[in-house]
Formats: C-alpha cells, structure tokens, sequence
C-alpha cells in the first residue's frame, strides 16, 4: 500500500506533466499561427526570434497582388506615351537658316519691303529661286529694280507684259523689241533662269562681271551695286 509521499509525488509528477504538455501545445499553436498567411492582406506573419528575452517580436511584411503591381506599371507607362505624344504635338519646327541667318520667309519679306507696285509681294519668289539656283538674292532684284524702276513705279514692259529683266523673247511685247510673258511669275522665272544659265554658270556672279555682257553702260554695276546696299539696309 503506497504511503502519503508517494501518493503526492505521483499527483505533483501528473500535474507537472500536464503543465508542461499543455504549455508545449500552445507555443506550437503559437508558432503555427505566426507564419500563417492572410488571405484578405496577403500579409506575411513571421516569426522573429532575435529578441527572445523580450518576449515574441512580430514583423509584417506587405505582399502586394502580383496583379496590382501590372495594373500600376501597365497605367505608368501609358500616363509616359500620353507625354510623349503631348510633347511631340507641342513641337514646332524649326525653319532652316538660308542666305545671312536669316529664313526663307525673313528673307522673302527682307525684299518685300524694296519691291514696289506691280512686283509688290513678290519677294517670296526672288527668294526660293535665288536659293534653289545659289544666286545672290540681293544682286537678282537689285537688277529687276534698276531695269524696271519698281523700287518706285514699275515701267510699263512690268505692268504690261510681265518682263521684268529686259530681256528679249519671240515672243514681243507690242512692237518692241522686247519679250512678253503670260504671268508675272513666268516672266520672273524667266528672268532667274536666264540670270543663272547665262551669267552665273559660266562665273559672271557680280555686278561689275555681269557688266561686260548685260549692259553698254560702263557705270551699270555701280547703279546695281548701290541698290544691292539698300536691300540689306532694309
């Protein structure tokens, strides 16, 4: 028959195994429940066992949907192509520099503000042709300006019969000596092609060279001259 002692040993051994049983369960339960996953945030729970003596140290660690994060980076980089493309329909182009830095249209009105009367606006064309042929837009109207008075009053083989250079054709101008033309863009096209084929393709590129050929006149170059330095004053 067991003694008093014995029957308290063996109570106090039971409890003591219950104890350390029940306290096994729960830090397993515990531990468990840390590295779990929660569907709703999709937050990881891990177990941070640097700091023991404190006690248990959680962290959270955010695990955003894979989904979301394409959605973001999709929607980014659309906003990037909607500034490229604002920023492309913003930009204005530039015109290109063609004859003393100025454009084609700075200098088409540069010798706008000399050509008068009937040749009033047609500074545009002595400008394009003058850089297509690589002739001196200066020189080209200062001779049109000297042979047609347009710097004030055009003459009537202007007004008349579009000629704007002097020049003589098949075709005359009434009973002169001198060629008509159909429009007053023909007879300045006219006049810039035979400017180039006649004078300037075979090196007569200024006015005291031009000289010797267009005119009998010994002071024509100085007269041309002086109206090429009032163009660039202008």
């Amino acid at each position: 028959m067991k003694t008093k002692r014995q029957v308290f040993a063996m109570a106090f051994y039971l409890v003591c195994t219950f104890v350390i049983a029940f306290m096994g369960y729960n830090f397993v339960k515990k531990e468990q429940n840390y590295k779990e996953k929660d569907a709703n945030t999709e937050t990881l729970v891990v177990y941070n066992d640097t700091n023991k003596s404190s006690g248990l140290e959680l962290r959270e660690v955010a695990n955003e949907p894979v989904e979301e994060k394409e959605e973001e980076i999709e929607d980014k980089e659309i906003e990037s192509e909607d500034v490229v493309e604002e920023t492309t329909e913003e930009t204005i182009p530039v015109e290109p520099v063609v004859f003393e830095g100025m454009t084609l249209n700075e200098l088409a009105a540069k010798l706008d503000r000399s050509l008068k009367s009937t040749l009033s606006g047609t500074g545009y064309i002595f400008a394009s042709r003058s850089i297509e042929l690589g002739i001196d837009p200066y020189l080209a109207v200062s001779i049109v300006l000297h042979e047609t008075g347009c710097n004030w009053q055009c003459s009537t083989l202007v007004t008349q019969c579009n000629n704007v250079g002097g020049m003589k054709t098949a075709t005359k101008c009434g009973n002169s000596a001198y060629g008509a033309f159909p429009t007053l863009e023909d007879g300045i096209n006219s006049f810039m092609n035979n400017l180039y084929n006649n004078y300037y393709a075979v090196g007569l590129n200024t006015p005291e060279l031009i000289n010797t050929k267009y005119a009998e006149s010994t002071t024509w170059a100085a007269q041309v001259r002086a109206y090429m330095e009032r163009l660039r004053a202008a």
